[in-house]
């Protein structure tokens, strides 16, 4: 079920400015977006790598920067009060930048082994590339995961049947989220503009950060990510009551962070590229 809610209104074209007449070009982020139906992958790992220290976290600790760099990630882990309590008082130090390195050399190898595992597709997600490339719209996707995790992840996911025009990984430029490069490295490489034509797609407030800040529409996705955590067959055994309590808090985030509409997830797209692409020629813009 679609919530689809345009939380943004968008404002008018200056006059002279030229405008695309329909949405061209759509950028996903991957787990929890396109695969690994509630961003299960990294879960995990980050757990085990602080526990190779001595230092229990929660799956809240980790799921809680979700979106970043995985190494910022781990920074903004060991800054948490009760991640840096229990590190210092385990290691008799405050969680430092060589801790975040060690936590970080711990995380990668394991993360790069893990991650096919979880190349799954979301509900939708292949229906959802067909129906954009009916349309003409050029897919690229950008990831909070370095190139060696998207370098096990992309061939797996392309083996059922996802596989975008561009791959942009954290570390190919000189910063990622939420700054707007990745993005931005996406229209370059696919020749694809003006940015109002494109549309970021994300189960994170950092990646709605990404998209608003290139100046692309963006639209969260609030039930098959990070928001949720949930396995697609944990979300469905879940009551419709406890669905919608647990919809409902994912999404709110990310309309705050200013997605223009909030979905379930890429199922749920088409018709909002659809609709998009009637504000694009209406002369909207994000």
């Amino acid at each position: 079920m679609s919530v689809a809610v345009a939380e943004h209104p968008a404002g008018a074209a200056a006059p002279g400015r030229t405008v695309a007449q329909a949405v061209r070009g759509v950028v996903f982020d991957w787990a929890g977006t396109l695969v690994d139906h509630g961003s299960l992958a990294p879960v995990s790992v980050f757990v085990e790598a602080f526990r190779v220290f001595g230092v229990d976290v929660t799956t809240a600790d980790a799921r809680a920067p979700m979106g970043l760099p995985k190494r910022d990630h781990i920074q903004a882990m060991g800054a948490r009060p009760g991640v840096a309590a229990a590190w210092a008082a385990r290691r008799g130090r405050p969680f430092g930048e060589a801790d975040v390195d060690a936590v970080y050399e711990r995380f990668l190898p394991a993360q790069v082994a893990a991650v096919a595992r979880y190349a799954t597709p979301v509900p939708g997600a292949v229906e959802t590339f067909r129906g954009l490339r009916d349309r003409g719209i050029a897919i690229g996707s950008t990831s909070g995961y370095t190139r060696e995790i998207m370098d096990a992840l992309v061939p797996a996911a392309a083996a059922q049947g996802i596989a975008p025009d561009s791959v942009i990984a954290t570390g190919d430029l000189a910063e990622s989220r939420p700054s707007p490069l990745m993005c931005l490295k996406t229209m370059v490489d696919l020749a694809v503009w003006p940015a109002a034509a494109w549309v970021k797609v994300d189960d994170t407030v950092p990646g709605i950060d990404e998209g608003r800040n290139a100046g692309f529409w963006t639209v969260g996705v609030a039930v098959t990510g990070n928001g949720v955590g949930l396995s697609l067959a944990d979300w469905q055994a879940l009551t419709p009551e406890e669905q919608a309590t647990r919809r409902a808090a994912s999404a709110a985030p990310l309309a705050a962070a200013g997605a223009h509409y909030v979905i379930d997830g890429v199922g749920d797209l088409i018709p909002v590229i659809d609709a998009l692409s009637q504000r694009i020629a209406a002369g909207e813009r994000p």
